[in-house]
């Protein structure tokens, strides 16, 4: 399917302050971007490369005052994920390089304090797609998607304990366990198609039997219409905005539409 997608990023600075934002995706196996604008209002020069995961990353410096941020994307992308019940767990000694970095414990992921429960959480299922299968089943049905549980210091051990949070507690706690059993695990930010209500969304992706797959236990089922913009350990490495200076965020509309 083709969508177009639409985030435009009111924003209030104190004085002028630089910016880095990932807002922009790149073209690749299961996305091409067929075309996009990217406004910066007052403009500002920038520039632009790519970090240590693969993400377009874009640099400036707001002025003090208002800005807006109005990026517009159209991009094909499959109407379904992949699900494959018997892509095996690929033994730690047999990963890519790329892959390795992402069985580590990180800041929003303490997986090496959570193997007992993801060994609780998978007992009886085989190895591989199926015992992340089960992960992400066991969050949907025992954990509750809810606002104001969580802030940005929440790790995957604070949304087991509250048993509730939003997408990226849902990712968070998804990528700790899937580690924690030696399966590479990622945070994927971006865009879902009748996601609702609306907004940036954030699901994960576990590396089996050669190649990622995603998940996201936030969805009743498997959903394809997914724009990725970013991918890393977890939401320090994919954060939509990071300012160096005093910078508010005072209205943001997301929108995506079937072309």
């Amino acid at each position: 399917m083709r969508l177009r997608t639409r985030n435009r990023i009111a924003l209030r600075c104190e004085e002028a302050c630089p910016v880095l934002a990932l807002l922009r995706p790149r073209s690749g196996a299961t996305q091409w971007i067929v075309r996009e604008r990217y406004d910066i209002e007052p403009w500002v020069p920038a520039t632009e490369y790519v970090d240590g995961y693969g993400n377009l990353c874009q640099r400036f410096t707001l002025p003090e005052g208002e800005s807006v941020l109005d990026v517009e994307h159209e991009v094909e992308v499959p109407d379904q994920i992949d699900v494959d019940l018997a892509a095996p767990q690929v033994p730690p000694a047999q990963l890519p390089d790329e892959a390795l970095q992402y069985l580590l414990q990180s800041r929003y992921c303490p997986s090496d304090k959570m193997s007992e429960r993801a060994r609780e959480i998978v007992q009886g299922c085989p190895p591989g797609y199926p015992q992340a299968k089960r992960i992400e089943s066991w969050m949907r049905e025992n954990i509750d998607y809810r606002y104001g549980v969580s802030e940005a210091s929440t790790c995957a051990m604070d949304t087991l304990g509250c048993r509730a949070g939003v997408c990226r507690d849902f990712a968070h706690v998804g990528i700790a366990l899937s580690r924690s059993l030696m399966m590479p695990a990622r945070i994927v930010v971006g865009y879902l198609h009748e996601l609702d209500p609306m907004d940036m969304h954030a699901w994960y992706e576990v590396f089996l039997g050669g190649r990622w797959y995603a998940f996201d236990a936030t969805q009743e089922e498997p959903r394809g219409g997914r724009v990725v913009v970013a991918r890393g350990r977890d939401a320090a490495d994919v954060a939509f905005l990071s300012e160096y200076g005093p910078l508010e965020v005072t209205q943001m509309d997301v929108s995506v539409t079937r072309v």
